[in-house]
């Protein structure tokens, strides 16, 4: 008859839908099982990835299947910091090799004019420092007009590390910082370590944790690591200039480049540079 169905059994379709779940609930468990079914479990939104989440700096891609199971050395972390940053995160080395590499090749001449002195850039293997990056922010700060070459008195210039120079500037970790001040007749230990840079004759040592973690006195301040390192360039190159220590000129003034801001500010405020207004900016000598 036009209109009519066959009649279905009871329970037929119940039958089928119950055999069809119970098949999907298999199919989902062995995809669960194989990690296939991860991503609905995920909250909305952006993924994140974990590693760089918890980690300041980006974390480095994962080793494929064939790289080699022996560990990475770790990146090198002389790059200049973020305009902001009060000191950089993670863990700095406290000692390295003791054996130095030096940056390559020839800067450009520093200064307009004055008597020419060349000079050489080393870091310490085993920092996780790179030569190169190290000797481009210590050029940028003894080229800038504010520092020692910006009167005219003075020319500077860095060359490769077999080449003559008058000094060299150094990046070592405190260990080997503290050797190389000591045996130059200046203890650098400030509460049972190694804490500031110093001069020896012929050589600037900068510390690696000052490098990294600026000085007391900035951080207080809320003064950029940058500029600490501006500072801590020119007061050691300064030494090696002839410069001595000095006092504040004025209190709540500008702390001149030779007074030891990396322990205290005699009551002035940070300030990392030798010229102010073009001229040699200094204080009562100590």
């Amino acid at each position: 008859m036009i209109g009519s169905r066959t009649p279905v059994a009871p329970g037929n379709g119940s039958d089928r839908r119950r055999r069809w779940w119970l098949a999907g609930l298999v199919i989902a468990a062995v995809l669960l099982a194989a990690g296939m079914l991860l991503p609905v479990f995920l909250p909305s939104g952006p993924l994140v990835d974990p590693v760089a989440a918890l980690t300041p700096s980006a974390a480095p891609p994962a080793p494929s299947a064939s790289a080699s199971a022996s560990p990475s050395p770790a990146p090198p972390t002389s790059a200049a910091p973020p305009p902001n940053r009060l000191i950089l995160p993670g863990r700095v080395p406290a000692r390295g090799t003791g054996r130095f590499a030096y940056a390559p090749g020839r800067g450009p001449v520093l200064g307009r004019k004055g008597p020419l002195r060349r000079f050489r850039v080393a870091v310490e293997q085993g920092s996780n420092e790179d030569p190169a990056d190290f000797a481009a922010q210590v050029e940028a700060t003894l080229g800038d007009r504010r520092s020692w070459t910006g009167d005219g008195r003075l020319r500077l210039q860095r060359v490769a590390g077999d080449e003559a120079a008058s000094f060299t500037v150094y990046l070592a970790t405190r260990d080997t910082a503290g050797r190389m001040c000591r045996r130059g007749g200046t203890n650098i230990t400030v509460g049972g370590r190694p804490y500031t840079s110093c001069r020896v004759t012929g050589k600037a040592i900068i510390n690696l944790d000052r490098w990294r973690l600026s000085s007391r006195p900035y951080v207080a301040a809320r003064v950029p690591l940058a500029v600490y390192r501006d500072y801590v360039v020119n007061h050691e190159v300064g030494h090696e200039l002839g410069q001595s220590h000095q006092g504040c000129p004025k209190r709540g003034g500008p702390a001149p480049v030779m007074v030891q801001q990396t322990l205290m500010l005699r009551g002035c405020v940070p300030y990392a540079w030798p010229l102010r207004g073009a001229r040699r900016f200094a204080g009562p000598g100590l």
